[in-house]
């Protein structure tokens, strides 16, 4: 088993590049997160390996950190996420937005991933959640996308923001208004929705 590769990064694609080590050319199969933190050919990079071994071929997946890799091993246990599938979840969400994802119940944020509908979302979350505080990311700060309200200030962006992660308003709106008393007039959006995010997923 390969456990990383470290040599030039020759030519990077839309969902694949390749290493030169030594003189041998690996074809990596990568999420766009892990491809944009590549260097720029021909540059010389360490990449972490999952070496998946099927009847017709042996297939490499790079990572550039570990939690990836790792999650990338959790997803590929779900009975349908292939690694097609499991890379295009990480190309959407990164692990941190993940444990959250899977701690909501977000079934929303995994369906914009590729080859994921409704009911293999709904899968994934059965299966995973229970796991999701164990992963990498899990103690992470999470910036999750949020539609603001010109008007509405923080607590109107954050009540809004936890709405479209499936918390009715009279569960989130008690822990909101506690973490906006905790930190005060200058708290942040980023700070209130993490920390009522920590609270709810209790």
């Amino acid at each position: 088993m390969i456990a990383f590769l470290c040599g030039l990064v020759i030519q990077v694609e839309a969902g694949s590049c390749v290493v030169d080590v030594n003189g041998v050319g690996y074809l990596l199969a990568a999420s766009t997160r892990t491809l944009a933190a590549l260097p720029n050919p021909p540059e010389k990079a360490r990449i972490l390996v999952e070496t998946v071994v099927r009847e017709d071929a042996i297939l490499l997946y790079g990572f550039v950190e570990s939690a990836e890799r790792a999650w990338f091993r959790l997803l590929t246990g779900v009975q349908g996420v292939g690694a097609k599938v499991a890379l295009a979840i990480l190309s959407t969400l990164s692990p941190a937005e993940l444990v959250a994802v899977l701690s909501t119940s977000d079934k929303a944020s995994l369906t914009r991933a590729p080859g994921v509908g409704g009911r293999l979302a709904e899968r994934i979350i059965t299966e995973l959640r229970d796991k999701a505080g164990r992963m990498p990311g899990a103690g992470a700060d999470i910036v999750l996308p949020v539609a603001v309200t010109p008007e509405g200030g923080v607590e109107a962006d954050a009540l809004l923001a936890l709405a479209g992660l499936g918390f009715r308003r009279v569960e989130a709106l008690p822990v909101l208004r506690r973490v906006l008393e905790a930190h005060g007039p200058g708290a942040t959006l980023d700070t209130v929705l993490r920390d009522s995010l920590k609270d709810l997923a209790r």
